[in-house]
């Protein structure tokens, strides 16, 4: 009996801020995962350890070591799933810089398959959505179509608690059929190489 293919999901959080909603989405996607899809595995990768993108500070085709450990993590990923508020309608500066350094020469992050989830206000960063599909464009990422979450995080009944924990159950059901949708668009993109 042939052994289950295991995506690995690399899960990236544009809010630096420790009771962040968005990160509130991945811990969730993550406890999901682990409770109930299996041939899945995420891993959260903090953004905040990153220097700001500067050529400078490529030497001789290495980049510095915080930027080295990254680059790596992406390589070895099969897919993302991208958590991000909406600032000024676009991404985040914290993701954008994180997108930018493994861009850089190898684009690690070219054919690969990934997934974008929000909380916020008005849209639900539904305009940072649309910003990072166009970013993916450029660097070869493929992101899945549907099923799209948007997370009106100030709207009634409460969706996060006091500490960022997602506690809505639809909304928990909703992330959960994303994250279904993202395995398969990986292992269909991983049977074509």
């Amino acid at each position: 009996m042939a052994a289950e293919a295991v995506i690995k999901v690399v899960a990236l959080c544009g809010s630096l801020r420790e009771a962040s909603y968005n990160r509130g989405l991945l811990n969730a996607a993550m406890e999901i995962c682990k409770d109930s899809i299996k041939g899945m595995e995420i891993e959260y990768v903090d953004l905040s350890l990153l220097p700001f993108t500067n050529e400078d500070l490529e030497v001789n085709g290495t980049y510095p070591s915080e930027v080295e450990v990254f680059r790596k993590k992406i390589e070895e990923a099969d897919c993302f799933l991208f958590a991000s508020p909406e600032y000024n309608y676009s991404v985040t500066a914290p993701l954008k810089n994180a997108i930018d350094w493994a861009s850089r020469p190898p684009n690690v992050w070219a054919d690969k398959s990934a997934a974008i989830v929000s909380a916020g206000g008005n849209f639900g960063g539904g305009r940072a959505h649309y910003h990072l599909r166009q970013i993916g464009i450029y660097i070869d990422l493929h992101f899945i179509n549907k099923p799209e979450l948007f997370v009106f995080a100030f709207e009634s009944p409460p969706k996060f608690d006091s500490n960022g924990v997602l506690i809505h159950e639809e909304t928990k059901h909703k992330l959960r059929s994303v994250l279904l949708a993202l395995q398969a668009f990986a292992l269909r993109l991983k049977s074509q190489v």
